[in-house]
């Protein structure tokens, strides 16, 4: 009888989700010694999926729209002022208090392994700066003739100043794309998958200032 080697998991019915540990042993079983350097677990997967006469076109756009686009990425920067009479969706401006900020992202056309840089100033401010921070939003539009709906949410946010910053002090933004929550952006007739970043400046007491700008990722 030559080395046997059998893998036990703790789990009966040996079905697991995402995220979740498996565990177990690997029990080497034989008469003679055996001599090794390392046990190492290859897991493969595979997938059942059965397409109905309506699904396959839908699966093949699909498909077809989320294969990686290989070719030059034209960079796209961008140059930002932000005061009271440049935010959108502002009911009671003349309550705002006076600020005056200026940005540049290096560009809004990314590779998702590229980070988004540069910086941001506050050249000026009547209230005191609490916090200014960065936001990626994941956005999903799904539908038909008959509507669409939209989803917005919000996948990372990063604190880039805490406090009253200096006034004309250069601010830096840099975010790394989380590979986990993104992928090159889609665009189907009938479904999108889009990335934008928030720029959210809070002033006291409780003003929330935010400036948005829509992403295009890329692989390369």
């Amino acid at each position: 009888m030559g080395t046997a080697l059998d893998i036990k998991v703790k789990r009966a019915n040996k079905v697991y989700h995402t995220r979740e540990m498996l565990s177990g042993v690997v029990v080497v079983s034989g008469k003679d010694s055996v001599q090794h350097q390392g046990v190492y677990l290859t897991v493969e997967g595979a997938v059942n999926l059965q397409l109905s006469a309506k699904s396959v076109g839908v699966f093949e756009a699909f498909y077809n729209s989320v294969k990686p686009k290989k070719g030059k990425l034209t960079p796209s920067p961008v140059d930002f002022t932000v005061t009271p009479e440049t935010l959108q969706n502002v009911k009671e401006r003349a309550l705002l208090p006076k600020f005056l900020i200026r940005g540049h992202l290096n560009s809004t056309s990314c590779v998702i392994t590229h980070p988004l840089m540069r910086e941001l100033v506050v050249e000026s401010s009547e209230a005191t700066i609490k916090s200014i921070e960065l936001q990626l939003v994941h956005v999903e539009t799904c539908g038909c003739a008959e509507g669409y709906a939209r989803d917005a949410t919000e996948i990372q946010n990063i604190q880039i100043a805490n406090g009253d910053v200096c006034r004309g002090l250069s601010v830096p933004i840099y975010m790394v794309f989380p590979q986990l929550f993104t992928c090159p952006t889609l665009e189907t007739t009938n479904f999108k998958v889009e990335f934008e970043v928030n720029i959210v400046v809070l002033l006291h007491p409780e003003h929330l200032i935010t400036e948005n700008f829509p992403l295009k990722l890329c692989r390369m």
